[in-house]
């Protein structure tokens, strides 16, 4: 999640980063823990650079305060964005191609999925490349029954993901260069960014959420991916995402987790299951 690049002219005394710990955790959960100074100033001091501020202790300051909303929002967009990269660890996108979306096929209501803290859309966009690969009688033109919501906290990373250009080297990093044929279009001759083409863009969608508020508003989803993310907060908060993910599931609907995370055992025992394929794990909504 973090680059460990720093800068040795900013440091950050304790007092400062044990205010802005508990200013970060509040905001979006992360939980920094003791002695991770190196990683707040990996992450700001680009943005110091940026607004010509003199030091990432300045920024602190600022942030701690409260008075300034919109470096408020570009401090929190520098510390929650994720690493990622296309069909990141593949098995996902194997089982719910091969697996879950011919079996929610069957049934004549859409599929609604989810890709919750989806960065800069590497995986709503994969989804939807593994439903027009295994399922493409479910997404052809005027047929579609497939709807992807892809979240994030982030206003920098959801600009990303609704422009849909990525440079050469995010398009190197786990996808072939069919999938670039079949799903990608160039922008000019003379760019080597691609875009992703209107079918995908047709059935992905892309709104800000925090994880740490209500889901109400979100509908129910037959899947939702809240993969490598949850690695990041506490115990506690990541038990209040996990129940509020449930309650947005189907009754047969599938979660899938990081291939580290895991679910509390009384959470499976009331409201879900463990699914074991070959390889790779989903949890369903009993």
């Amino acid at each position: 999640m973090f680059n460990n690049v720093t800068d040795n002219n900013d440091s950050i005394n304790e007092e400062s980063y044990a205010k802005f710990s508990s200013f970060l955790e509040k905001q979006c959960g992360i939980v920094l823990g003791p002695n991770k100074q190196y990683l707040v100033r990996s992450r700001l001091v680009t943005l110091k650079n940026k607004l010509k501020i003199s030091t990432v202790s300045e920024i602190l300051d600022k942030v701690i305060k409260g008075y300034d909303k919109v470096l408020i929002n570009l401090v929190i967009d520098a510390m929650t964005t994720n690493e990622t990269m296309w069909f990141r660890d593949n098995y996902p996108f194997e089982i719910l191609g091969n697996r879950i979306l011919p079996e929610l096929s069957k049934n004549n209501s859409n599929i609604r999925i989810w890709s919750a803290a989806c960065s800069s859309g590497q995986e709503p966009y994969s989804i939807a490349m593994t439903a027009y690969e295994k399922t493409p009688r479910l997404v052809l033109p005027n047929a579609s029954k497939i709807s992807i919501v892809g979240t994030d906290i982030s206003d920098s990373m959801l600009e990303i993901c609704r422009n849909g250009v990525y440079d050469d080297f995010a398009l190197s990093r786990g996808l072939s260069e069919s999938r670039k044929n079949n799903f990608f279009e160039k922008i000019s001759d003379n760019s080597k960014e691609l875009r992703v083409n209107n079918k995908l863009r047709k059935i992905v969608n892309f709104k800000q959420v925090n994880l740490l508020e209500s889901f109400n508003l979100m509908g129910k989803f037959d899947v939702i991916f809240c993969r490598n993310v949850l690695i990041y907060f506490s115990p506690d908060i990541k038990k209040r995402i996990i129940t509020g993910l449930v309650k947005c599931l189907n009754p047969g609907g599938y979660l899938f987790l990081g291939s580290s995370e895991y679910i509390s055992s009384e959470l499976i025992a009331d409201a879900l299951e463990m699914v074991r394929f070959n390889p790779g794990i989903a949890y369903r909504k009993k």
